[in-house]
Formats: structure tokens, C-alpha cells, sequence
């Protein structure tokens, strides 16, 4: 059986990144969106194994002591992290999967799991990610001006990827994704394997 391949998906807030993942599933309706697990009380309406696996924070830290997440963080008094299992188990099963995360975190999935395929999508400009932020009219400008700072961070690590596109339009990001996705199935770093096959029957 054919390992699963992990894609790793980070993109700046404002720029569109879960309109697109929604539409990527749409054509890869077998794709493995990757559910989190976090210490906080699940929000009204939320299902376990769904929206996140909640935990008690002793297990969780149970599990970033015995290696068990791919990456974790601490936000608002709360972690959250990967957990490694579940993800491992899909992709020794052949299911591919699609983690969507910030830098930091995906930089801690690509040193743990050198085959992951790292994706960054950038928006067309700063100032056009500025307009989207304030086009929602959901917070104030210090917010938006500390969005757009962490935007310029981000966007900088994107160089420690392996794919690299603008979101523009969503149809051809989503298009561009695609054929990101479908590409990097041939990426030597994930094709090991077979490698060691066809020279194993030399």
C-alpha cells in the first residue's frame, strides 16, 4: 500500500485560506482534514473528534512529554497541538492528509516529519490583505494593524517551504493548489520507498 502524504497548509489570516481548503475538499473528497486537540471546554455545538479532541491538559502534556504530538502551542491560556497518532495512523493507511497551521507549528511538523509537503499561500499584496481584513468589519484597527504585523512575519518564513502561491482569485487558487497537491506526489523526498524497491530488484 502507498504511504499517505501529509500536507502541511499555512496562509495569513484574511487571505482566504478556508474558503479554499473548502473547495480543495470538494475535489479531493477523500482528503483527511487533520482535527486538533486542545485543553479548553468545548464551545457550545462542538463534537468531540470533530471540531477538536478535548483533553484534559495533563493528558496533553502527557502526550508533548512522550513525543506524541507533531507540534504544539499555548494560545489564550489554552494548548492545542497535532496528535501524532491519528495523523500517522491515516497515513499508513493511504489517506492523505492536510494539516492547516500557523508558522511556528508547521515549522515543528517539518522537522519532526521531513516528508511532510510544506504549502504556503500568500495574498496578492499586504495591502490588499489590509482591505479583506477591514472589509469584514468584525474588529477594530489595532487588531487589523497587529493581523497585518503577524502577516509580515509569516510571510517571511514562507522561503522554509516547499510550494509557494498567491491567492488572487479563488477558483485559480484553488486550481494551483490542486495541481500542487497532485505534483508533489512524484516529490523524491516522499517517494523513498519506491526508490529502494526498483533498486532492490537490481
Amino acid at each position: 500500500m502507498t504511504k499517505g502524504v501529509l500536507y502541511v497548509f499555512s496562509a495569513p489570516s484574511g487571505c482566504g485560506k478556508g474558503t479554499v481548503l473548502t473547495e480543495i475538499r470538494k475535489r479531493l473528497p477523500k482528503l483527511k482534514y487533520s482535527v486538533s486537540a486542545t485543553t479548553r471546554a468545548p464551545r457550545e455545538g462542538e463534537i468531540d473528534g470533530t471540531h477538536y479532541y478535548f483533553v484534559s491538559r495533563e493528558r496533553f502534556d502527557e502526550l508533548v512529554e512522550t513525543g506524541g504530538m507533531l507540534e504544539h502551542a499555548i494560545f489564550c491560556g489554552n494548548s492545542y497541538g497535532t496528535p501524532k497518532e491519528k495523523v500517522f495512523e491515516c497515513l499508513d493507511n493511504g489517506i492523505d492528509v492536510i494539516l492547516e497551521i500557523e508558522t511556528n507549528g508547521a515549522m515543528m511538523v517539518k522537522e519532526s516529519y521531513p516528508e511532510a509537503v510544506m504549502i504556503f499561500m500568500l495574498p496578492p499584496s499586504i495591502e490588499e490583505l489590509r482591505r479583506r481584513l477591514e472589509n469584514r468589519h468584525s474588529e477594530t484597527e489595532e487588531v487589523i494593524n497587529g493581523r497585518v504585523n503577524e502577516a509580515k512575519r509569516e510571510i517571511a518564513m514562507a522561503e522554509n517551504y516547499d510550494y509557494v502561491f498567491v491567492n488572487d482569485s479563488v477558483s485559480e487558487a484553488v486550481d494551483t493548489l490542486y495541481g500542487i497537491m497532485t505534483a508533489s506526489k512524484n516529490l523524491v523526498k516522499i517517494n523513498q520507498d519506491l526508490i529502494k524497491g526498483v533498486l532492490a530488484k537490481c
